[in-house]
């Protein structure tokens, strides 16, 4: 029995021994592609991209494949190759030109006057479109518009359709509208422009001697927004064709008239830079003496060598400065503070006031005005005050108006919260009930935008007595702060809503002076 068993199971290995390998699993494979269906065994299991590679099917990064390349080759599985290709072409685009009216007080009403013509400008936009088995796609624009030729804006002056009563001027009054100065002298009724070139810039400086007859102005001397000027003068204002005199001094900070120093001019400078904001401040200081008749430059002394690093936090952006009414003085103004200059040495004294620089969301830098008292001795100004919330010191949103002494004496605060562009001014003639005058935000706590609104009051030389003069309760808000007093005290003009008004500091009886809109930096001597 035994025996038995042992040779019926070598009979079963020997047959199973014998028997076939089985054949690999076969699986048809069609494909899609250059116009043609073909179909194919494969006994594999190979990816997709390996089997169009193993029948020679070449493809491209923009090629489309259905299923995708690394899918598992399958029984019945269709493979479709739709060829891309990829063009590019750019079009040159017409820019239309803008158009603009200005009213120009020179012109009579109901008058039009091309002042600058129209002309479109030109840019270029750049596609990307696709064929798929030679069918065009939508293009795809590339990057963004590249501004071959600028447009030019059409310029059209008008006569103004109304007319003012003419106002009573204290004095020489002069502004800047259109990028030219107007001035007028005895009644508004005298007003004229001075300069006829457009291109006075009186953000750097725009400043008037004491004597009321000579300008000190920055002009820009770039086409763009790129910082480049030069520093101008006109030496008599009240000629009959005031003459504009190039100076030395170019891309200036600063500038202003020395007082009690006969055509001696003060100013600081900068270079231009290609990173925001356009500049780097060198934080120097520079006097020139100029010829009376002619602007020639007779003397030009540094008193503050070029310093860059030295201007205080943010100190790319640039000191300030600004002259005691007696000329023995002059302080310098950073963002964290002001203090005095020693004239002999060109150093500078220690800070008079302190404050936490303010540090804004935006590529810009804060400094704080400065007004001094008639005699001297005080200076008004603008502090950054302590946070009121869990906010950090840089970021407090409190500014206020402070009165402190020239000697580093005193110092106390006139009025709380009044908003970052509070510009405070002593008045030339100090008197009860108007001592000093200030811009108060209407949102004190959010007044650091540009077009935040703010009120015009004045007050004793203390602070007290504050009352607000200037817009009515209705009206919007001041959003341009230059302002300034007259000399005797008795008024202030201002820019509200692009024109110059006048307002009495007593009564706050407002008279608009202008009517172009585009007034701006009125000084009045």
């Amino acid at each position: 029995m035994k025996k038995l068993l042992c040779t019926a199971l070598l009979l079963g290995m020997l047959l199973a021994g014998c028997q076939e390998e089985p054949e690999d699993r076969l699986m048809i494979v069609s494909v899609v592609v250059d116009g043609r269906s073909l179909t194919y065994d494969v006994r594999e299991p190979i990816t997709v991209v390996e089997f169009l590679a193993s029948i020679e099917v070449t493809t491209t990064e923009l090629d489309r494949i259905v299923p995708p390349p690394f899918t598992q080759i399958s029984d019945g599985l269709q493979i479709t190759v739709r060829r891309v290709t990829e063009e590019s072409f750019c079009e040159d685009r017409d820019l239309p030109y803008s158009q603009r009216t200005v009213i120009n007080e020179q012109i009579a009403p109901g008058t039009e006057v091309l002042f600058q013509a129209g002309r479109n400008g030109k840019e270029r936009l750049c596609f990307r479109v696709q064929f798929t088995d030679g069918i065009r796609g939508e293009p795809v624009a590339v990057g963004e518009a590249t501004v071959l030729t600028a447009p030019v804006e059409e310029v059209v002056y008008v006569g103004p359709t109304t007319t003012l009563e003419p106002v009573e001027i204290r004095g020489t009054l002069a502004y800047v509208s259109g990028g030219n100065i107007w001035m007028m002298r005895g009644s508004s009724d005298t007003r004229h422009p001075i300069t006829q070139t457009g291109d006075v810039d009186p953000t750097r400086a725009f400043t008037m001697s004491a004597d009321a007859r000579r300008l000190l102005f920055t002009r820009s001397t770039s086409s763009g927004t790129a910082f480049s000027n030069v520093l101008s003068v006109i030496l008599d204002i009240h000629g009959s064709v005031p003459q504009v005199v190039d100076l030395r001094p170019t891309n200036v900070l600063w500038a202003e008239w020395v007082p009690g120093r006969s055509n001696t001019i003060s100013y600081s400078r900068a270079e231009p830079r290609p990173t925001s904001p356009g500049w780097g401040a060198f934080n120097d200081l520079w006097l020139m003496t100029i010829d009376g008749q002619t602007g020639e430059e007779i003397d030009i002394d540094p008193v503050i060598e070029e310093s860059p690093g030295r201007g205080g936090p943010f100190s790319w952006w640039g000191r300030q400065y600004a002259w005691s009414p007696n000329g023995e003085q002059l302080v310098w103004i950073h963002a964290d503070g002001v203090g005095t200059v020693n004239l002999d040495t060109g150093e500078l004294n220690p800070a008079l006031i302190s404050f936490k620089e303010f540090t804004p969301r935006s590529d810009w830098s804060w400094r704080t005005s400065v007004s001094w008292s008639p005699d001297s001795s005080l200076l008004l100004g603008v502090t950054h005050g302590a946070p009121i919330g869990s906010e950090s010191p840089e970021r407090s949103p409190v500014f206020n108006v402070d009165v402190f002494a020239s000697d580093g004496n005193f110092q106390g605060t006139l009025v709380e919260q009044s908003g970052i562009w509070a510009y405070p001014k002593f008045s030339p003639a100090v008197s009860e009930g108007n001592g000093i005058a200030y811009l108060r935000a209407r949102q004190p706590l959010t007044s650091v935008p540009d077009s935040a609104e703010y009120d015009l009051f004045v007050a004793d030389i203390d602070g007290s007595n504050a009352r607000k003069i200037f817009p009515d309760s209705e009206g919007r808000g001041i959003t341009q702060r230059d302002f300034t007093w007259s000399p005797d005290g008795s008024q202030i003009a201002l820019i509200y809503l692009g024109n110059l008004w006048v307002v009495d500091a007593r009564s706050g009886v407002a008279e608009q002076v202008t009517l172009d809109g585009s007034a701006t930096r009125p000084v009045w001597r």
